[in-house]
Protein backbone atom coordinates (compact mmCIF):
# COMPACT_ATOMS: atom_id res chain seq x y z
CA UNK A 1 0.00 0.00 0.00
CA UNK A 2 1.30 3.48 -0.81
CA UNK A 3 2.26 5.82 2.03
CA UNK A 4 -0.36 8.36 0.90
CA UNK A 5 -3.06 5.80 1.84
CA UNK A 6 -1.49 5.25 5.28
CA UNK A 7 -0.27 8.68 6.32
CA UNK A 8 -0.35 12.40 5.60
CA UNK A 9 2.89 13.95 4.35
CA UNK A 10 3.45 17.64 5.02
CA UNK A 11 6.29 19.98 4.11
CA UNK A 12 8.17 21.45 7.05
CA UNK A 13 7.53 25.05 8.06
CA UNK A 14 9.36 27.47 5.79
CA UNK A 15 10.94 30.28 7.81
CA UNK A 16 11.42 33.53 5.93
CA UNK A 17 14.65 34.39 7.72
CA UNK A 18 17.35 32.85 9.88
CA UNK A 19 16.07 31.37 13.16
CA UNK A 20 16.55 33.70 16.12
CA UNK A 21 16.93 31.49 19.20
CA UNK A 22 15.28 32.72 22.38
CA UNK A 23 15.62 31.21 25.88
CA UNK A 24 12.00 32.10 26.59
CA UNK A 25 10.83 31.07 23.13
CA UNK A 26 7.29 29.76 22.82
CA UNK A 27 7.88 27.26 20.02
CA UNK A 28 10.61 24.63 19.55
CA UNK A 29 11.96 23.90 16.06
CA UNK A 30 12.94 20.42 14.85
CA UNK A 31 15.83 20.76 12.39
CA UNK A 32 18.10 18.36 10.48
CA UNK A 33 20.66 18.43 13.33
CA UNK A 34 18.03 17.01 15.73
CA UNK A 35 17.67 13.78 13.73
CA UNK A 36 19.93 11.19 15.35
CA UNK A 37 21.92 8.33 13.82
CA UNK A 38 19.52 5.76 15.30
CA UNK A 39 16.64 7.34 13.32
CA UNK A 40 15.00 8.98 16.32
CA UNK A 41 14.49 12.70 17.00
CA UNK A 42 16.54 14.16 19.85
CA UNK A 43 14.24 16.59 21.66
CA UNK A 44 16.70 17.54 24.41
CA UNK A 45 18.38 20.35 22.49
CA UNK A 46 15.68 21.85 20.27
CA UNK A 47 16.10 25.54 19.42
CA UNK A 48 13.29 27.67 20.86
CA UNK A 49 12.01 30.73 19.04
CA UNK A 50 9.32 33.36 19.48
CA UNK A 51 6.57 32.68 17.00
CA UNK A 52 3.27 34.50 17.10
CA UNK A 53 0.59 32.33 15.58
CA UNK A 54 1.23 28.65 14.99
CA UNK A 55 -1.54 26.71 13.32
CA UNK A 56 -2.35 23.36 14.92
CA UNK A 57 -1.56 21.42 11.71
CA UNK A 58 2.05 22.68 11.83
CA UNK A 59 2.73 21.21 15.28
CA UNK A 60 4.65 17.94 15.55
CA UNK A 61 3.60 15.23 17.99
CA UNK A 62 4.73 11.90 19.39
CA UNK A 63 4.67 9.18 16.72
CA UNK A 64 5.34 11.56 13.81
CA UNK A 65 8.13 10.67 11.40
CA UNK A 66 10.49 13.41 10.28
CA UNK A 67 11.89 12.68 6.81
CA UNK A 68 15.25 13.94 5.52
CA UNK A 69 14.26 15.12 2.04
CA UNK A 70 17.68 16.55 1.11
CA UNK A 71 21.22 15.24 1.14
CA UNK A 72 22.85 11.82 0.99
CA UNK A 73 20.76 10.26 3.77
CA UNK A 74 17.11 9.83 2.82
CA UNK A 75 15.67 8.16 5.89
CA UNK A 76 13.19 9.26 8.52
CA UNK A 77 13.44 9.68 12.28
CA UNK A 78 10.62 9.01 14.72
CA UNK A 79 9.46 11.27 17.54
CA UNK A 80 9.39 8.89 20.51
CA UNK A 81 8.56 11.62 23.01
CA UNK A 82 6.12 14.51 22.99
CA UNK A 83 8.04 17.60 21.78
CA UNK A 84 5.32 19.81 23.34
CA UNK A 85 4.90 22.87 21.12
CA UNK A 86 7.25 22.20 18.18
CA UNK A 87 7.26 22.72 14.43
CA UNK A 88 9.28 20.87 11.80
CA UNK A 89 11.53 23.15 9.73
CA UNK A 90 11.76 22.86 5.94
CA UNK A 91 13.27 21.07 4.01
CA UNK A 92 12.23 18.26 6.36
CA UNK A 93 8.90 16.52 5.76
CA UNK A 94 6.53 15.38 8.49
CA UNK A 95 4.80 12.03 8.02
CA UNK A 96 1.82 11.38 10.32
CA UNK A 97 0.07 8.01 10.37
CA UNK A 98 -3.61 8.31 9.45
CA UNK A 99 -4.36 4.56 9.46
CA UNK A 100 -3.04 3.25 12.82
CA UNK A 101 -5.04 0.05 12.32
CA UNK A 102 -2.83 -0.70 9.28
CA UNK A 103 0.67 0.49 10.17
CA UNK A 104 2.77 1.25 13.26
CA UNK A 105 4.84 4.47 13.09
CA UNK A 106 7.91 2.54 14.32
CA UNK A 107 7.47 0.00 11.51
CA UNK A 108 7.09 2.69 8.82
CA UNK A 109 10.18 4.44 10.20
CA UNK A 110 12.12 1.16 9.92
CA UNK A 111 10.69 0.37 6.47
CA UNK A 112 11.74 3.71 4.94
CA UNK A 113 15.41 2.98 5.73
CA UNK A 114 15.35 -0.50 4.16
CA UNK A 115 17.00 -1.33 0.84
CA UNK A 116 13.82 -1.62 -1.28
CA UNK A 117 12.48 1.74 -0.08
CA UNK A 118 15.88 3.40 -0.49
CA UNK A 119 16.23 2.13 -4.08
CA UNK A 120 12.77 3.54 -4.89
CA UNK A 121 13.51 6.91 -3.27
CA UNK A 122 16.94 7.18 -4.93
CA UNK A 123 15.32 6.51 -8.33
CA UNK A 124 12.92 9.42 -7.67
CA UNK A 125 15.58 11.86 -6.37
CA UNK A 126 15.91 15.16 -8.21
CA UNK A 127 18.93 17.44 -8.47
CA UNK A 128 22.55 16.92 -9.47
CA UNK A 129 24.62 18.45 -6.66
CA UNK A 130 22.14 18.09 -3.81
CA UNK A 131 19.68 15.23 -4.10
CA UNK A 132 16.10 15.98 -3.08
CA UNK A 133 13.18 13.64 -2.50
CA UNK A 134 9.81 15.24 -3.19
CA UNK A 135 6.66 14.92 -1.09
CA UNK A 136 5.11 13.11 -4.08
CA UNK A 137 7.91 10.49 -4.13
CA UNK A 138 7.38 9.72 -0.43
CA UNK A 139 3.61 9.49 -0.91
CA UNK A 140 4.11 7.03 -3.79
CA UNK A 141 6.41 4.69 -1.83
CA UNK A 142 4.84 1.22 -1.63
CA UNK A 143 4.99 -0.30 1.86
CA UNK A 144 4.79 -4.05 2.56
CA UNK A 145 2.20 -4.44 5.32
CA UNK A 146 2.29 -7.55 7.47
CA UNK A 147 -0.08 -7.76 10.47
CA UNK A 148 0.43 -5.25 13.30
CA UNK A 149 1.75 -8.11 15.46
CA UNK A 150 4.38 -8.98 12.83
CA UNK A 151 5.24 -5.28 12.43
CA UNK A 152 5.82 -5.08 16.20
CA UNK A 153 8.07 -8.18 16.07
CA UNK A 154 10.06 -6.76 13.14
CA UNK A 155 10.62 -3.47 15.00
CA UNK A 156 11.71 -5.32 18.18
CA UNK A 157 14.17 -7.49 16.23
CA UNK A 158 15.53 -4.45 14.36
CA UNK A 159 16.10 -2.70 17.74
CA UNK A 160 17.91 -5.75 19.11
CA UNK A 161 20.08 -5.92 15.99
CA UNK A 162 20.98 -2.23 16.28
CA UNK A 163 21.83 -2.72 19.98
CA UNK A 164 24.01 -5.74 19.11
CA UNK A 165 25.85 -3.70 16.45
CA UNK A 166 26.50 -0.91 18.96
CA UNK A 167 27.83 -3.37 21.55
CA UNK A 168 30.03 -5.17 19.00
CA UNK A 169 31.46 -1.82 17.86
CA UNK A 170 32.17 -0.80 21.45
CA UNK A 171 33.77 -4.20 22.15
CA UNK A 172 36.00 -3.87 19.06
CA UNK A 173 37.12 -0.39 20.21
CA UNK A 174 37.95 -1.65 23.72
CA UNK A 175 39.87 -4.61 22.29
CA UNK A 176 41.86 -2.32 19.98
CA UNK A 177 42.74 -0.03 22.92
CA UNK A 178 43.79 -3.00 25.05
CA UNK A 179 46.02 -4.52 22.34
CA UNK A 180 47.53 -1.10 21.55
CA UNK A 181 48.46 -0.69 25.23
CA UNK A 182 50.02 -4.17 25.31
CA UNK A 183 52.02 -3.48 22.15
CA UNK A 184 53.22 -0.14 23.57
CA UNK A 185 54.35 -1.89 26.79
CA UNK A 186 56.19 -4.41 24.66
CA UNK A 187 57.82 -1.63 22.63
CA UNK A 188 58.96 0.19 25.79
CA UNK A 189 60.12 -2.90 27.66
CA UNK A 190 63.89 -3.04 28.28
CA UNK A 191 65.58 -5.32 25.80
CA UNK A 192 67.83 -8.11 27.04
CA UNK A 193 71.46 -7.91 25.88
CA UNK A 194 73.10 -11.11 24.71
CA UNK A 195 76.05 -12.35 26.87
Amino acid sequence: MKIKKLASVQMGYSFRSRLEASKNGTVAVIQMKDLLDDNTVGCGDLVKINMDAVKEHHLARRGDLIFRSRGLVTTSAILLEDPEKAVVAAPLLRIRISRPEKVLPEYLNWYISQRDAQIFLTSRAKGTVQKMISKQAIEDLEVALPTLEKQKNIVELACLLAREQTLLHRLAEKREQYISRLLMQLAKAPTERPN
